[in-house]
């Protein structure tokens, strides 16, 4: 598969003027140096989207969404890519060149290129031999029975896996190389015997698409009676189940608006209401609703519908999406939670009774509030004082998640109106929790008051030495962690990779020390590299999605404060392995007890006790 040339995107990227780009499709406002409006992405009264024009980027406050001018014009538009990069390029002069074969240095995620092309040609195959297999009349029929149409089995890529043990391994070519290839997809398993066999077998197959239109994953119902009745593909380099939706691809690809999204539990309801007019609604892959599903959702659309049976599982599925929700209720969004009669679902009731009967049940689902406090009422007496004090403690923890704003005020509200408990005694129920410490920097809990002490025969303060908690392996931003904030600052300044010391570069170890050696090494083979064109070249990856919201969340503006900032920050970097050893050596003395320690370990521990502050700066 090739790719546009990345000198042309760079060259395309230093002629376009973001704020022109965007300011067409989205009236902006100047704010001092920048230029706001409110978030075309989610629903705001204030605006928190920002635009900077000195970097080339943007970023919202509130959903997360950033990037550079063909990403804005990829999500506002809706386009792909090359449909982006065209319209882009017309506006300034420049022919698109022919895709390069060889596509220069690709971006980190691209040594995933032969995963994706593997799981295109597995999704064609099946594609195929639902058109062509003499045993294609047994899937035919399923869907047919189902009330699909040969169109919306096109729309969605539906396919079918023949019987046997190595269609799939044969049509890939059979030998090691392809053989490596789809056992790291997934399409592949190898029992205990060492026999390598197709994953899916006599299954109606749904391909799993990325927000790109890439082939991740599979999903495979049974045809016969073998357990289990759904299968999907196991989590891979390009296939994570917390963070995919079946449908969101296509969904996103509809020409209108979207207002809603509906999230059910199957891929035929989703399929199924696509038929029927309702083209967006998505389906979890095996798993609970995450907290990232949920911000990906709320960057599309202000209000999420949950959609699931009435049964005491599909409450409980519905219960642990709330609970994802929570976070993501930022003021202006809204999630509400539908159940369906026993033995119904969305596929059945949209052909029974159709679209319009069914989107009515979604305009008067019952909202985030109402559910959540008739879920923790149930069994409680709340007449009585002893009901209304437990129905105190179980809501008060929930209503604590919510992010600071109007609804939170009133969700306390609307507590206290029911369990007559005044809004500040229901929030001490749930105090928030103690600030994370920073990494390199004692825990609050565990800084004694007044200076360390002088005497060796004087124990040190109890539990001075903090349990630290290792670099974030995910990429999930922390204003705390030193290197998250060094990645933002070189994302909006490339410059600063001159005060970058190479003893800071690993090529193992944490995703974000793994990422900044990256960025430096990137930055300094294109020591012009622009903030627009970093994020082009990260485009479309986790990576990318991260250096965005780092990027964005750096807020110092002028130059000076940024290099400071900076060479704090190394520094703060360079302490940390004396710290971490200081650290080590400490808690093997305090596992002894104080009176058995010799004079020299006293006085050792005294030593150490005394390092660790200045390391960290307490002292």
């Amino acid at each position: 598969m090739a790719r546009l040339p990345q000198a042309f995107l760079d060259d395309l990227l230093d002629r376009l003027d973001i704020v022109e780009v965007i300011d067409r499709r989205v009236k902006l406002k100047k704010a001092g140096k920048n230029y706001s409006a409110c978030c075309p992405f989610h629903d705001e009264k204030t605006p928190s989207f920002s635009v900077n024009p000195e970097r080339q980027f943007y970023y919202c406050f509130g959903c997360g969404a950033g990037g550079n001018a063909i990403g804005f014009v990829m999500d506002y538009e809706r386009l792909d890519f090359r449909e982006a990069v065209e319209g882009l390029a017309q506006t300034v002069g420049l022919e698109v060149p022919k895709d390069d074969p060889r596509g220069g240095r690709e971006p980190p995620k691209d040594q995933n290129k032969p995963l994706y092309e593997a799981l295109d040609r597995a999704s064609k195959f099946y594609e195929l031999a639902l058109r062509q297999h003499a045993e294609r009349h047994k899937v035919v029929n399923y869907l047919k029975g189902r009330g699909l149409t040969g169109e919306i089995a096109r729309d969605f890529r539906i396919g079918f896996a023949p019987a046997g043990w190595d269609n799939l391994m044969q049509t890939s070519g059979g030998d090691d190389a392809s053989q490596d290839l789809l056992m790291r997809s997934g399409m592949l398993v190898k029992n205990d015997k060492g026999r390598t066999y197709d994953r899916f077998r006599e299954r109606v197959m749904f391909p799993i698409q990325d927000q790109r239109g890439r082939v991740i994953a599979f999903g495979g119902r049974v045809l016969g009676d073998d357990k289990p009745k759904y299968l999907n593909s196991p989590e891979t380099p390009v296939f994570q189940k917390s963070r995919e939706l079946y449908g969101l691809w296509q969904a996103r690809k509809h020409p209108r608006r979207l207002e809603r999204i509906v999230v059910v539990e199957g891929y035929m309801d989703v399929i199924a209401l696509a038929q029927h007019g309702i083209p967006y609604a998505v389906a979890t892959l095996g798993t609970s609703t995450s907290e990232t599903h949920l911000e990906r959702l709320f960057r599309i659309v202000p209000e999420v519908v949950f959609c699931f049976d009435g049964d005491d599982a599909g409450r409980k599925a519905a219960f642990r999406g709330l609970e994802a929700t929570l976070p993501a209720m930022q003021d202006g969004r809204q999630a509400k939670f539908l159940f369906l009669p026993e033995g119904e679902d969305p596929d059945t009731v949209v052909r029974a009774k159709g679209k319009a009967f069914l989107e009515n049940l979604f305009d008067h689902a019952d909202p985030l509030e109402t559910f959540l406090f008739k879920h923790l009422a149930e069994g409680l007496d709340l007449e009585s004082m002893d009901g209304r004090a437990r129905f105190s403690k179980l809501a008060a923890p929930h209503l604590h998640r919510l992010p600071e704003g109007v609804f939170k005020t009133l969700m306390y509200q609307a507590l206290a109106e029911k369990t007559g408990i005044d809004v500040d005694s229901l929030k001490r129920l749930q105090p928030p929790p103690a600030p994370r410490p920073e990494p390199g920097a004692l825990a609050p809990a565990s800084t004694p008051d007044g200076p360390p002490p002088t005497d060796p025969e004087e124990p040190p303060p109890e539990d001075v030495m903090p349990i630290e908690e290792p670099m974030v392996e995910s990429l999930s931003p922390s204003s705390l962690n030193p290197i998250h904030r060094l990645l933002g600052l070189l994302v909006l300044k490339p410059t600063l990779v001159k005060h970058i010391p190479e003893a800071l570069l690993a090529t193992e170890g944490s995703r974000d020390a793994v990422l900044l050696s990256e960025l430096v090494i990137h930055i300094r083979r294109h020591p012009e590299v622009t903030t627009a064109a970093l994020l082009g070249f990260w485009f479309g990856t986790p990576e990318g999605d991260f250096l965005n919201a780092l990027a964005g969340r750096e807020t110092v503006e002028e130059d000076a404060g940024l290099e400071a900032l900076c060479s704090a920050l190394v520094e703060k970097l360079n302490r940390h392995p004396a710290l971490d050893a200081a650290r080590q050596q400490f808690e093997i003395l305090k596992r002894k007890p104080y009176q058995e320690l010799t004079a020299e370990e006293k006085q050792q521990l005294l030593s150490l006790t005394q390092k660790i502050r200045a390391l960290s700066g307490k002292s």
